[in-house]
């Protein structure tokens, strides 16, 4: 232990700490009955699998600039904070790692530029699924949202015992 360092040892989490979330953002674009999807590659999670444009909230940012960023950062499109309707929430207990995550999913109401692959080296392809006919290999907590949007449901949990 560096003696210069004079921060408190940090105790152990207690059941009754309070839950540190990671929440991720994602964005659901759609065009009639289909909706885009990207596959992912060169990531360390779900790589060769579909999965909407999505990413995490960083810190210091709220919820709707991590959306708005994120689909700058991947599609090269530009959406305001207030265009942004939450359509979805996921709570996941995360099966790999046992963390928490709460998954937020945004239909725009409008954008403006060019969609585009904005990151190749993370995405090797965009393309637009039918919402009755998803790929087999979607990340599945992905399908599981999109099948509840479609069934107009706003919350769902996945991981969860019981």
């Amino acid at each position: 232990m560096n003696p210069e360092d004079t921060r408190p040892a940090t105790p152990p989490a207690s059941a009754s700490d309070p839950l540190t979330l990671v929440v991720g953002v994602h964005l659901v674009l759609t065009e009639a009955d289909r909706v885009l999807l990207g596959r992912r590659s060169n990531t360390r999670y779900a790589a060769g699998m579909w999965h909407l444009p999505a990413g995490h909230m960083e810190r210091g940012e709220p919820v709707t600039r991590s959306m708005t960023r994120e689909a700058e950062e991947e599609l090269g499109i530009t959406v305001a904070e207030e265009d942004l309707l939450l359509v979805h929430t996921l709570h996941l207990l995360d099966a790999d790692d046992g963390r928490s995550r709460l998954q937020l999913f945004f239909r725009p109401t409008r954008y403006e530029g060019r969609l585009r692959n904005a990151e190749p080296h993370k995405c090797s392809e965009l393309r637009w699924w039918r919402l009755d006919g998803l790929p087999e290999d979607t990340v599945p907590y992905t399908a599981h949202a999109l099948a509840g949007i479609v069934r107009g449901s706003t919350l769902s949990t996945v991981g969860w015992a019981g």
